[in-house]
């Protein structure tokens, strides 16, 4: 498959919506250079969990392992990329298992928009606590079917609901697929989630900032992963542990 195209962002939500979702799957790129050896395990906390502990970077990702993980990976994904849903299931457990687990491996979670639904749904992910910015995002990607089959038993209500202004639009949108129901089943209030969507300030910020990185980072498709600031040779989970093993990372005992 071709990698998407990434929209400009910032037209992206000016503009109405539309319902085809584009296809999605990541670039092949330069690994990592390899380790000299083994990286020996890096102990948590007393009391803590690295595949528990969120931090936020520089960049303004929601980092899940060791902060200071000598091998950082980076994930560009879209919240309604088949891709992406496919390695939060099939891969992401492992890679908490196996390696970040040992603390020797730390990954960042970036925003790509290929779409409307995408900036929606970040959205409502972002209106909580970081902490909880792994664990809804999974959640969305495990249930990517039913959430998106949402979209589609009701075409000309979100449709309708893309013409409207900004301040109105994503609200309407989360209303009509019953993202709102959805997310209230995971701790997000229909109140608070109305209330970050509503925010077209903040909507703008994210968006813009997402597209600053992903323009930076020549991402071209979902998801695309970097190790230590370079591209992974492949979005499927086997290319990534590749990388991680080339590059000294082993699973955790």
């Amino acid at each position: 498959m071709i990698p998407t195209r990434i929209r400009l962002a910032p037209a992206l939500i000016a503009a109405p919506l539309v319902l085809a979702l584009a296809a999605c799957e990541g670039e092949e790129g330069d690994v990592a250079e390899g380790a000299t050896g083994p990286i020996e395990p890096v102990a948590a906390p007393e009391g803590t969990s690295w595949t528990e502990t969120v931090t936020v970077s520089g960049e303004g990702g929601a980092v899940l392992g060791n902060p200071d993980a000598p091998l950082k990976l980076v994930e560009y994904a879209s919240h309604t990329c088949g891709a992406c849903a496919a390695f939060a299931t099939q891969g992401k457990p492992e890679l908490k298992r196996d390696y970040i687990a040992a603390g020797t491996v730390s990954i960042e979670q970036r925003e790509v928009f290929l779409n409307t639904f995408d900036v929606v749904l970040a959205r409502m992910i972002q209106c909580g606590p970081p902490e909880r910015v792994h664990a809804l995002s999974d959640e969305v990607w495990t249930n990517l079917g039913p959430i998106m089959g949402g979209v589609q038993q009701n075409p000309e209500a979100v449709q309708a609901a893309g013409e409207l202004p900004m301040e109105q639009r994503f609200v309407r949108i989360a209303e009509v697929a019953g993202f709102l129901d959805f997310f209230a089943a995971r701790g997000l209030s229909a109140d608070e989630a109305r209330m970050c969507l509503s925010d077209t300030d903040a909507v703008e910020a994210m968006v813009r900032e997402a597209d600053r990185l992903a323009q930076a980072d020549e991402i071209t498709g979902t998801p695309t992963f970097l190790l230590n600031g370079q591209r992974v040779d492949g979005p499927q989970w086997s290319a990534v542990e590749s990388a991680l093993q080339d590059a000294g990372a082993r699973p955790a005992e």
